[in-house]
């Protein structure tokens, strides 16, 4: 018996979530798991038995779910099970029957638990009760706290951007009143070897903050007397944020507006401050310097340079807890500052006065989801008088097709499609991109629902905002009164299925899987589809799960497992690209599912289970 459980201990000790299992519950499974053969092709649960009495977990062979109904179709709940993995929890935790026929796809041994020690195991584990309630979310902690413990292992940090900024603040900031004269400042700064002041007011609130690139380019440079008032020098209003913001807020905002210390409040009052590297403390890069790289550049070419720089920042921000859809907001933002300093730089070379235009972003760029290698999507849109529309269309198109030769060289690269501000089919009026949406809507051609898949997704980058706004808006409402149109959009996007077989089971080829195609995409143009239904304003993926919650489009739970899913389909991208820009490879979005671990085996193929039943829920929606 000792030798039996010894056995089962080493098992379990294998696979997730027993390995993490507390002494005191595993002691309690131990004895109460009774083992059990199946010969292949014997069913071990049927839906026409009553509600689930016995909890699986497979220790030696194949299971898999038989002749699945129209609702296991959406679930995705048919597919192949091994060893390691349990069923039917959801069965259990609903006290129903089971949906699928579960049946031994070979000679199979299981180790199974009664219901009534199901329950007494999840009241004493609370690994074991939160992976039961949250079964995906709960292994893609296990593979993130992986990623960290082997990044600690070389250097990296702890994960602290994602804990609140008051957890990092490790000393009483070092304030004065406004109207402190400068030398005083510097004496204090001085005194309490900091490298920032911040002048407060009487109930204590930030109003302007003071540093030492502020003394050298506001006072040294410019002889500035030391009995100046402070306020004369400061930067006023600085950008405060709340003690329970996390760290990756606070990189964030750094990296849009170029800054190195952020004010930290409790109810408005200062309660720290904080610089980068407090926040990214094994960084040998900095963020600022990165940043203020970009927006000082002289030339294209010292842009490239600076953005070549870009995989060791996103480094060290993964090493450090930074989910993945965290990472792909700060690769956007950066690549947003130096698309705007190209177009800087660039228009001194042309005669565009009196032209009023705003630069698009579509795409990836657009919902702010842009990884280490990307092409570009962008376009042009400007406002004129009716019928001058090809004569301002004619002076734009060689800036903006500079431009794009320039984006070029900082290394995003030519779009295939010719997707780009360069082409005039992609420079428009305002009026001319309402009337080419207007037609793809009505229309629907194949050509016209490709197209729609990119250009529905669209940001201003620089000029009037207000005009894509607008766009945006009508675009967004048209939309919500053309079911035609959506269920067009949504058959659309089930030509492209995560790589699963008929049971479940991975399908690779040769050459690996796609993991932007064939996983995030089924994501992102499903969260698309629903948000122009609910006309629901957001463009990040993300950010439109949430929104199809709250307009009761989507369920919260599955909202739930798509974040999870989609968020490890996203950092498993950034980790491929970052190796293939290390081995100089250009398959950057391809992996080989056989080099994962059997954890993040298990997790992908729920990734991709999940990616089919959004896609599922989509079919019944518009009955496809």
């Amino acid at each position: 018996m000792s030798d039996a459980l010894d056995s089962t201990r080493e098992f379990l000790s294998a696979h997730a979530p027993f390995d993490q299992f507390e002494p005191d519950a595993l002691e309690f499974l131990l004895p109460r798991l009774e083992t059990r053969f199946y010969a292949s092709g014997e069913r071990i649960t049927d839906p026409d038995a009553g509600p689930a009495q016995r909890f699986y977990i497979i220790r030696q062979g194949r299971i898999r779910g038989e002749t699945p109904s129209e609702d296991e179709q959406v679930s995705g709940k048919a597919w192949e099970l091994v060893p390691g993995e349990s069923f039917p929890i959801g069965a259990l935790l609903g006290r129903r029957a089971v949906l699928t026929v579960h049946r031994a796809l070979e000679d199979t041994i299981c180790l199974e638990l009664t219901v009534e020690d199901f329950d007494r195991l999840r009241s004493r584990s609370q690994v074991f009760n939160d992976f039961c309630a949250r079964r995906l979310i709960s292994l893609l902690d296990r593979v993130h706290q992986g990623l960290l413990n082997r990044n600690l292992g070389e250097g990296g940090g702890s994960g602290q951007l994602n804990t609140p900024l008051g957890a990092r603040i490790g000393r009483e900031p070092v304030t004065c009143d406004p109207k402190t004269p400068l030398r005083d400042a510097l004496t204090a700064m001085r005194d309490q070897r900091v490298g920032s002041i911040v002048a407060v007011d009487a109930d204590r609130s930030p109003v302007g903050i003071f540093t030492m690139t502020d003394l050298l380019s506001r006072v040294a440079l410019n002889e500035v007397p030391l009995d100046t008032p402070l306020q004369q020098v400061m930067t006023a209003n600085p950008i405060a944020l709340p003690e329970s913001a996390l760290g990756f807020e606070g990189i964030e905002i750094m990296a849009e507006h170029g800054m190195k210390h952020i004010c930290v409040v409790a109810d408005g009052k200062l309660v720290g401050v904080l610089g980068e590297r407090d926040l990214l403390t094994s960084n040998p890069l900095t963020l600022d310097r990165l940043v203020r790289g970009v927006l000082r550049a002289g030339s294209v070419a010292t842009i490239a340079g600076h953005l070549r720089e870009m995989p060791r920042l996103i480094g060290a921000v993964i090493s450090q807890g930074a989910e993945a859809d965290q990472i792909l907001r700060l690769i956007t933002r950066i690549n947003d500052h130096a698309t705007r300093r190209v177009l800087a730089l660039i228009r001194k070379d042309y005669d565009l006065d009196g032209i009023d235009f705003t630069w698009l972003a579509f795409g990836s760029q657009a919902r702010e989801e842009q990884a280490l290698r990307t092409d570009q999507d962008n376009g042009i849109l400007f406002e004129c008088t009716p019928g001058d529309e090809d004569h301002v269309r004619e002076r734009l198109l060689p800036f903006a097709q500079a431009v794009n030769t320039a984006l070029d060289e900082c290394g995003f690269d030519l779009c295939p499609g010719n997707i780009m501000a360069g082409n005039p089919e992609c420079c428009l009026s305002g009026q001319e991109w309402e009337r080419r949406f207007s037609r793809w809507i009505d229309q629907g051609t194949p050509e016209h629902l490709l197209k729609s898949s990119i250009f529905f997704d669209l940001r201003g980058i620089e000029g009037d905002l207000s005009r894509v706004e607008s766009l945006r808006s009508k675009l967004l409402h048209k939309t919500a009164f053309n079911s035609r149109f959506r269920r067009q959009l949504a058959a659309n996007q089930m030509s492209i299925r995560p790589p699963l077989g008929l049971f479940g089971e991975i399908r690779s080829g040769a050459d690996g899987i796609n993991i932007k195609l064939q996983g995030i995409t089924p994501f992102v143009d499903g969260a698309r589809v629903m948000s122009l239904a609910g006309e629901l304003p957001a463009t990040r993926t993300h950010e439109r799960l949430d929104q199809a919650v709250a307009a009761e489009i989507l369920r919260e739970p599955d909202a739930h497992d798509y974040h999870a899913a989609l968020r490890y389909l996203q950092m498993l991208r950034l980790r491929s690209q970052q190796q293939a820009l290390g081995a100089e490879r250009e398959d950057s979005n391809r992996i080989r599912p056989e080099e994962l671990g059997t954890l993040e085996s298990r997790v992908l193929k729920e990734a991709f289970r999940q990616a089919r039943k959004l896609q599922g829920q989509l079919a019944v929606q518009y009955q496809l």
